[in-house]
């Protein structure tokens, strides 16, 4: 299972408000595609599924406040990608 976690916005900005969530749980997911939706005071930006997988868990929802760092979903890798990355990292080690 990976977190997908609202990154660090720099310019002092620490919080910011989940504004919409483009997939819900259950739902494929392919990485690299925007997940979530979020604003702050001074921006709007999306946050992108660092896997592919499935959408397993929402831990904040629409409306909700987050910080930098906190865990807004998670995500179960396919099979396919875990194998892919266990082969890069074979391949990586020697």
């Amino acid at each position: 299972m990976i977190h997908v976690y609202l990154p660090d916005m720099g310019e002092n900005i620490t919080k910011a408000t989940v504004s919409y969530w483009y997939f819900e749980s259950g739902a494929a997911v392919t990485e690299g595609s925007d997940l979530v939706e979020v604003a702050t005071d001074k921006a709007t930006f999306n946050v992108p599924a660092p896997c592919s997988g499935t959408l397993i868990e929402i831990s904040a929802h629409e409306g909700d406040v987050v910080h930098s760092g906190d865990v807004l979903a998670a995500i179960e890798e396919d099979a396919a990608a875990e194998e892919e990355e266990d082969d890069r990292e074979i391949n990586a080690s020697g």
